[in-house]
């Protein structure tokens, strides 16, 4: 059951661009459109970046994918349905999703702030559906407000490597000098 009643819409299937064997072009296929469930939203997919990490699971370079498998984890899109329990975001709410999906908020790792060490952790378009598609469930704790203010293209790929050189210069607390490396940006943001 939904605490804040279903989207407007509901849409029973969508397109999705599927990994449905290793070493192949990804498929278009039109599948179920997934259910929040508690703890998480719906989004409606505006873009999704394409990252190296997508072409290292499609070229089977990573360990254990099930197939099939909705790739992507740079995704841009607006909240549609909220699953039960959420209340941090409201229905019409642009986000965004990274790789990071879940975790389980009680190992060592995620009570010291390592949460991406996690043994538990789950991977958004890789041991879950990703954003190459039009909907995505995604976790409400994985999950960031985004502004309205730039395109959900230029918003994607901040999502990966945005957050990733974000996390590493928190890290540096009072360092003088810093060094991010191999940070491309197609246009400007």
């Amino acid at each position: 059951m939904l605490d804040q009643g279903r989207a407007e819409e509901f849409y029973e299937s969508m397109r999705a661009a599927m990994l449905t064997e290793l070493k192949t072009p990804l498929e278009l296929r039109d599948v179920e459109v997934p259910l929040p469930g508690p703890g998480e939203v719906l989004i409606r997919v505006e873009a999704c970046g394409v990252c190296r990490t997508d072409l290292h699971i499609v070229d089977g370079e990573l360990p254990a994918v099930q197939l099939p498998l909705i790739p992507g984890h740079q995704i841009v899109g607006r909240i549609i349905e909220l699953g039960s329990g959420v209340t941090e975001f409201v229905i019409g709410q642009r986000v965004g999703v990274p790789w990071l999906g879940f975790t389980c908020q009680s190992c060592r790792f995620c009570k010291s702030g390592l949460e991406n060490l996690c043994d538990r952790a789950e991977f958004t378009g890789y041991t879950r559906q990703g954003g190459f598609a039009e909907f995505v469930a995604a976790n409400a704790r994985y999950v960031f407000p985004l502004s309205a203010e730039k395109t959900a293209v230029e918003l994607a790929p901040l999502l990966c490597a945005g957050l990733i050189g974000y996390r590493a210069f928190t890290k540096t607390q009072n360092a003088e000098r810093i060094g991010i490396f191999r940070v491309l940006a197609l246009q400007p943001i």
